[in-house]
């Protein structure tokens, strides 16, 4: 009896053992997660009990668990590390078999796909061409590294402040004086006079200007400038030049031009803009539209000869939004500015948020959202089975894999850039490896201490 015993306790250090040794072998493995050998002791039973006074049988290794706590988080160079700070799983997918893993070795192959250093794809949601997350069913993520298409502008939205305090340029007020002094009464020759004297060279024909940079559907950048005259008490004229030609025949330098009216608050007459009849322009409700600008290029001349360079404006047109104008007593100012064209755009990095979202950054300043990692948690993550490269997969006990996005209902936070270390405390595993060489010992004496008594009595005479 004392033969099996020591056995079992043999036995049971060599798991012990084992398990300690194979824990502290992945000391520096990322997303490990410790092994504990739990044991049982074990008792003859018979149908009706042990009895009152049962001797142990020896001992059998009843489970080896393992231990999902948090490992530290450890920073690296490389953007599509991640880390996964709290619940969850990161879900693979290798050729359609799906593993789960808290490895964050993720790179990506030759056709974009992210993938960890077994070449075993990462799931999550895809995006589609606007950049939106399509959630509901995960697939392989996959960065698009082509260059990213231009836009045409489609809308201009400005927030600027005209100066109530400024008398009418100079240039523009001669001009209209003097028509009025050969022509008494004509207010509108005289009007027309002024705007005659506009030249985009001569500061002292008009107030303030502010260009921006649109775009056309090549994603060549074209230069609209705007140009501001006061032309009388709350009321200015805007002429807009595009690259210092006219938005509609680039082969004329005359400006497009419409009326602002304020009131007496000093906030844009909206009324007003509507009923009036601007040249170049369309206006629907407070909207001023450039609906016909052709957009055009150089020769390089001297002088330059301007022609359609092949692109086109967006065929809806351009949009002005100055409806927060204001002409208040202060300096003129461009409170804010932003137009939604853009020029083609190269890869210039990713970007991974703690929800998992991917951004892709281009080189013209634009980004764009190209998936979102998904993680995976269970019931039971004790019942997943181990099927080594750091990875587990689901099993009955485990139960079905729950997935979302990071930071939503129980799941983690994921940090880009870092990798979750081994939760393996080393001094902790040296001392069980001291622990269980004592018990082996202390067993295999067990053995001898049996082997000596057995031989004493077959030595009786």
């Amino acid at each position: 009896m004392s033969f099996n015993i020591g056995l079992s306790g043999l036995r049971a250090a060599t798991s012990d053992l084992n398990v300690t040794g194979n824990n502290i072998a992945n000391a520096g493995t990322a997303g490990f997660k410790q092994s504990r050998a739990e044991f049982a002791d074990v008792y003859a039973a018979s149908v009706l009990g042990t009895g009152s006074n049962p001797q142990g049988s020896g001992v059998l290794l009843g489970n080896v668990s393992q231990l999902f706590n948090q490992g530290n988080i450890n920073y690296t160079q490389n953007a599509l590390d991640l880390a996964i700070n709290g619940n969850g799983f990161f879900v693979t997918s290798n050729g359609g078999d799906i593993g789960y893993t808290r490895a964050g070795y993720f790179g990506t192959d030759r056709d974009g796909y992210i993938v960890n250093n077994f070449g075993y794809r990462l799931q999550g949601y895809a995006s589609d061409a606007d950049g939106n997350i399509v959630s509901g069913v995960a697939s392989d993520l996959r960065v698009q590294s082509g260059n990213q298409e231009p836009k045409a502008t489609t809308a201009l939205n400005q927030n600027i402040n005209l100066n109530s305090t400024l008398a009418s340029p100079s240039a523009w007020q001669t001009a209209y004086d003097s028509h009025l002094a050969t022509n008494p009464g004509d207010a509108d020759g005289a009007l027309a006079a002024a705007n005659a004297t506009f030249n985009p060279t001569d500061p002292t024909s008009y107030n303030s200007s502010t260009s921006v940079n649109i775009y056309d559907s090549q994603g060549n950048a074209h230069t609209l400038t705007q140009y501001f005259v006061k032309t009388g008490a709350n009321t200015w004229d805007m002429k807009v030049l595009v690259d210092g030609r006219n938005p509609d025949d680039p082969s004329l330098t005359t400006p497009s031009q419409v009326t602002l009216q304020f009131d007496a608050a000093g906030k844009l007459d909206l009324t007003a803009l509507n009923a009036s009849t601007p040249t170049g322009f369309s206006i629907t409700n407070g909207m001023i539209g450039l609906d016909s600008w052709v957009p055009a290029s150089s020769d390089g001349g001297t002088p330059p000869v301007w022609s359609p360079n092949g692109a086109t404006a967006n065929p809806e047109g351009i949009s002005i939004d100055l409806r927060s104008a204001t002409q208040f007593a202060s300096s003129f100012a461009v409170n804010s500015v932003s137009q939604d064209g853009y020029t083609t755009g190269q890869l210039a990095g990713l970007e991974i948020d703690d929800t998992g979202v991917i951004f892709a950054r281009y080189t013209n300043g634009q980004s764009k959202v190209q998936g979102q990692v998904v993680l995976a948690n269970f019931a039971n993550v004790q019942g997943l089975t181990p099927v080594g490269k750091t990875g587990w997969a689901q099993s009955f006990e485990s139960g079905e894999p729950v997935i979302g996005t990071p930071r939503s209902s129980t799941l983690g936070a994921l940090q880009a850039g870092a990798l979750e270390d081994s939760n393996v405390e080393l001094s902790d595993q040296l001392v069980n490896l001291i622990v269980a060489q004592r018990n082996y010992q202390a067993n295999a004496k067990t053995i001898e201490t049996e082997s000596a008594i057995t031989q004493t009595i077959i030595n009786l005479r």
